[in-house]
């Protein structure tokens, strides 16, 4: 069959490619590749996550698993569970993260609590297209229901900033849930900090009537401009399953992903004792390397997607990892991507250091462009070849695709793991230079494919 696993997970429209039959079939392979212990699951607030959660755990005792049900939680609620818990040998989180409500997806997680690695998923999918045995009915496992793992997570967050700090602050949050995971969590999170929080969107509601649950700035016209009215010390933004975080400033400004990261890598540089590495990907803007740099610390690039970031914060012993898209990584909490913690961890940086649009406007700029042109799956390792032969006499990056490097910018062409196409990202500090140079890498792609 074809591949299952995407850079996220299995997805795909609920009831019909994410059936229950399929849903059943993967939790079988899911107990025989992460099994035979106790496996947890949990789910955000979709109106298919009911019954995509009931067929993966069917799958998952009909091979002998013991299930434990940990309800609506955040992802990383369900990973600082897997990770705490020895006897546990896994975990599934029922989420199609910022994707629009038809759709849901099933991520698998590593009995270290991370996200599981391609060799993982790889086996997961042999096993789904093998005729896996089940046990006999007096075998069959049960399902266990876990209570408090939100709040678990909750406190273990908090321990991890100066919460004394934050409380003598006396800070104003607006806080967007996006009727997703966090809708319990973090207002609790606001609470346990002593922040004062305006919480939009803060009922779970699979339909996400505020907005979709991708936090880009389109969505979030609400939460700036209620940053504004209240006079608030910051914004925070959370995505379906609350493993990401994205900020308004005082002034209502929309941060990108990247400037948190920036902001956060900086937070990190100053207060941690130890190595000042942070890791991210080819495809993260120059602008949060120069950032680290001024703060004393070093930047370390691998290929994209949180997994690989995280393996690679564990080998090199990195304080904090991230990506551009608001998904950040703290090494002295655990190796995922956790919202909850980013946002406390800017709360603190509100409190240590003032206006965060006074330190935004400190940052170096940075014009990025992203775009994507179509092609054919067999013939994306031909245009990248193809490519690197005609821009040879530049410096070339081939971590994650092809990355060319000039003298005044790069760019990246970057294979999707889920479509047909490329990801084309043209940066420079110059505008122009970034929005010719992306127009020009579209028509080589078109050239090249004829």
């Amino acid at each position: 069959m074809s591949k299952m696993f995407g850079t996220n997970g299995i997805r795909g429209e609920a009831n019909g490619y994410l059936s229950c039959e399929l849903s059943l079939k993967t939790g079988k392979a899911i107990a025989e590749v992460l099994g035979p212990g106790p496996i947890a699951i949990a789910m955000d607030t979709r109106v298919s996550s009911d019954m995509i959660r009931s067929a993966v755990s069917a799958g998952l005792m009909s091979m002998g698993v013991e299930v434990h049900d940990l309800g609506m939680v955040p992802t990383p609620a369900l990973q600082y569970y897997v990770k705490i818990n020895e006897d546990v040998t896994g975990g599934v989180m029922i989420t199609a993260s910022h994707n629009p409500p038809e759709f849901n997806g099933i991520k698998c997680i590593s009995a270290d609590g991370t996200e599981c690695s391609h060799e993982e998923e790889s086996a997961i999918e042999d096993a789904y297209d093998r005729d896996l045995k089940t046990v006999p009915w007096d075998r069959i496992g049960s399902v266990i229901t876990i209570e408090g793992a939100g709040e678990a997570y909750i406190d273990a967050v908090v321990s991890k900033v100066d919460a004394d700090l934050i409380r003598k602050a006396d800070l104003t949050v607006v806080l967007d849930c996006a009727n997703g995971a966090s809708v319990h969590t973090s207002p609790l999170l606001m609470e346990k900090l002593g922040v004062r929080a305006v919480v939009l969107n803060g009922e779970p509601d699979g339909m996400f009537p505020g907005h979709y649950s991708e936090p880009v700035e389109e969505n979030l016209s609400e939460l700036k401009s209620e940053v504004v009215r209240v006079g608030a010390d910051l914004g925070i933004a959370h995505d379906g399953d609350a493993d990401r975080c994205v900020f308004v400033s005082d002034t209502g400004k929309y941060l990108p992903g990247d400037v948190g990261l920036a902001l956060l890598s900086i937070l990190c540089m100053k207060t941690t004792e130890g190595k000042k590495q942070v890791v991210s990907t080819v495809a993260l803007s120059d602008m949060v390397e120069d950032a680290i740099i001024e703060a004393g610390g070093t930047l370390t690039r691998t290929a994209v997607g949180s997994p690989v970031v995280a393996r690679r914060m564990i080998e090199d012993g990195a304080p904090i990892g991230g990506e551009d898209n608001g998904g950040i990584i703290f090494a002295d909490h655990q190796f995922c991507r956790d919202g909850a913690l980013a946002a406390a961890r800017m709360i603190e940086f509100a409190a240590r250091y003032g206006s965060i649009q006074k330190h935004v406007d400190a940052l170096p700029e940075y014009c990025t462009i992203k775009t994507a042109v179509y092609c054919d799956e067999n013939r994306k390792s031909y245009v990248i070849d193809r490519l690197a032969e005609k821009y040879a006499s530049e410096k070339i990056d081939r971590t994650d695709g092809l990355k060319i490097i000039f003298s005044d910018g790069w760019v990246l062409l970057r294979p999707s793991g889920t479509e047909p196409k490329f990801r084309i990202y043209s940066e420079s500090k110059d505008p122009k230079v970034a929005k010719d140079r992306s127009q020009s890498f579209v028509e080589d792609v078109a050239s090249i494919l004829g």
